[in-house]
């Protein structure tokens, strides 16, 4: 469309104006001004490029070019100067009107796409528009940094750049949501996904990504997407110290807080007599934690804690007195393990139930 000839339409009044202007010296008008501010919107709205329009505006200023004693070449310069600054300045207005708009569109899409609202008909057909197509399955990664991030900013287009200079247009949506960066890809594109949380965990300086499972259709992306900030709020009450977490190996967290209330039963009858040692459940708890997280090594687990293996050996002890489960024994070891697990996600005893 940058290329069509400009219509006489966009210079209408120009040969007048400069005419006037130049023969008397003046400055243009308040409203000459806004009639060249609202050509160029016009001109701006049809799709014209600004390099055509300014050219056409040159040609009219010599075809039209003043003649008389009374014009002299600076005037008609100047004139001619105001009449062209005047019109760009609404041809960026409408463009930067016309940038807001599809900001806006893009984001109420982005916000549709990964909370499910909308009709999915719809959504899937406005989804093309932005390169995607929602009858493939699609799985979201997300990525969390000691900052907010919103689109503009250069972590987000630092990543975007890596993405596209290695993949190419492969359907890719990179966005920002709630400050976290968005990435949301053809499921069967895993290397895309795994490229892009080495690129998010570098330039979010140590961020954490978390990749929702791949689902089909329109609502899947928002399933996926939810996996995706569960998975990093799970990671949190874990204390997991993994950058990169895929909710397809966390699996087992959610079933096991399927049912609330039954955890917090088990929670509170295998772990509940802790409350009786010195200094309360938490110490207790934490050298669980550790013990189970280092593979049931002593050692190990004791260097996590600072603590010396004799230490160690005796809060174990302490443990199997006040529970009547032994951690060593195979036996006991999985339900204390379970009532961990369980205490870790239900944030047990900061929040008694």
């Amino acid at each position: 469309m940058a290329g069509r000839d400009v219509s006489e339409e966009y210079l209408d009044g120009y040969a007048r104006i400069l005419a006037d202007a130049s023969g008397t010296g003046r400055r243009l008008t308040r409203d000459e001004l806004d009639s060249r501010r609202a050509l160029g919107e016009k001109a701006a709205e049809a799709g014209f490029g600004l390099r055509s329009l300014v050219g056409a505006h040159l040609a009219a200023t010599r075809a039209h070019w003043p003649t008389g004693n009374s014009a002299s070449a600076d005037d008609v310069l100047a004139a001619a100067a105001q009449a062209l600054d005047a019109f760009v300045e609404g041809y960026e207005r409408a463009q930067r009107h016309a940038v807001r708009q599809e900001e806006a569109a893009r984001r109420e899409f982005i916000d549709d796409l990964l909370y499910g609202r909308s009709d999915l008909g719809r959504l899937a057909q406005r989804a093309e528009r932005y390169g995607l197509r929602l009858s493939y399955e699609h799985a979201v990664a997300v990525a969390r940094g000691k900052a907010a991030y919103d689109e503009g900013d250069p972590v987000p287009r630092e990543v975007e750049r890596a993405l596209i200079g290695r993949f190419g247009d492969r359907s890719i949506l990179l966005t920002t949501k709630d400050g976290r960066l968005v990435c949301v890809a053809p499921g069967n594109q895993d290397d895309l996904l795994a490229y892009f949380a080495k690129q998010a965990f570098v330039a979010t300086e140590g961020g954490r990504v978390a990749i929702g499972r791949p689902q089909p259709g329109a609502a899947g992306v928002a399933q996926s997407y939810e996996e995706a900030l569960n998975t990093l709020d799970l990671a949190d009450r874990l204390e997991l110290e993994e950058p990169v977490l895929r909710a397809a190996d966390l699996l087992v967290y959610p079933v096991l807080t399927r049912d609330r209330q039954a955890m917090a039963d088990l929670v509170v009858s295998v772990l509940g007599p802790l409350h009786q040692a010195r200094g309360g459940a938490e110490p207790l708890l934490d050298t669980l934690t550790a013990y189970f997280d280092s593979g049931c090594v002593a050692a190990e687990a004791a260097r996590r804690l600072a603590l010396s293996v004799r230490a160690f050996t005796y809060r174990l002890e302490r443990i199997h007195k006040l529970t009547g489960a032994d951690p060593s024994d195979p036996v006991h070891r999985y339900t204390l393990q379970t009532a961990v697990i369980g205490a870790r996600l239900l944030d047990w005893p900061a929040k008694p139930f």
